[in-house]
């Protein structure tokens, strides 16, 4: 059994029906990613400092489009497709499992908020980890589909922060 799968059944031991419900609803914030989406449109439209909706809104996007080619190429099964002795807490997923689109979407939106407040941007990424975590409790994404998920988020949100900034300055500029 490959190391991964050894740290999906071992997440398999510690299952408990507060754990299973808490899990399942956290997972929740991540389908299709319309909770970051909904909070980049809040933060757009209440921020003081529009940079801040601008890079989320970025990274998200770009996190997306990398997600979606990466994972059509890679093509990995998810754990679930490969064991079938977990009994699944919910709908198994269709799409292909690495990287995952949860994580990397969770990771965008929260590092960008983080790059412009600490104190808020900690509170995303703590639901961020949750959800990244979730996916794996869940079995249905592999350790590695959570990390190169939360790495290419965590790498869009940095990117977009630098073209948002860039973007106001020129705007600022009159240009």
């Amino acid at each position: 059994m490959s190391w991964e799968f050894k740290i999906l059944h071992a997440l398999q031991t510690i299952h408990t029906p507060l754990l299973d419900g808490f899990f399942k609803f956290i997972t929740r914030f991540g389908d299709g990613g319309i909770f970051w989406i909904a909070l980049t449109i809040l933060i757009l439209i209440f921020a003081k400092d529009k940079r801040i909706g601008v890079t989320c809104g970025l990274a998200l996007s770009g996190e997306a489009l990398i997600i979606f080619i990466v994972k059509n190429i890679v093509q990995r099964p998810r754990p679930c497709w490969i064991d079938h002795s977990v009994d699944m807490l919910i709908r198994i997923p269709k799409d292909y499992s690495f990287p995952s689109g949860h994580s990397g979407a969770s990771f965008a939106v929260a590092v960008s908020i983080f790059l412009y407040n600490k104190k808020y941007g900690a509170c995303a990424l703590v639901l961020a980890s949750l959800i990244a975590l979730s996916r794996m409790y869940l079995f249905v994404h592999f350790p590695t589909d959570v990390l190169a998920g939360m790495a290419i988020g965590t790498a869009a949100a940095f990117v977009a922060k630098r073209v948002a900034g860039t973007r106001v300055r020129r705007s600022e500029a009159g240009v």
